[in-house]
């Protein structure tokens, strides 16, 4: 995954080719620390069904949800 960085317009050739190097590394480096996450987040939606909150009227109840799911998660 590749994470770009918005170029500025008018911005010089040369100085394009000079960032490159530095574009990547960043690219890498946010990909590297949002990839884990984002993988936990998908297993968390996988085994828990979280979204489907259709049922809940109000703030208490969606955090009971929430947590309800979370720790079954977890325990099975």
């Amino acid at each position: 995954m590749l994470t770009l960085v918005k170029g500025i317009k008018g911005k010089p050739k040369i100085l394009k080719q000079r960032d490159f190097a530095y574009e990547n590394l960043y690219s890498m480096a946010v990909s590297a620390i949002r990839q884990p996450i984002e993988s936990f987040f998908n297993w968390i939606s996988e085994k828990t069904q979280i979204q489907n909150a259709s049922k809940v009227r109000y703030s208490q109840g969606l955090i009971a949800h929430i947590f309800g799911k979370l720790t079954a998660c977890f325990l099975s």
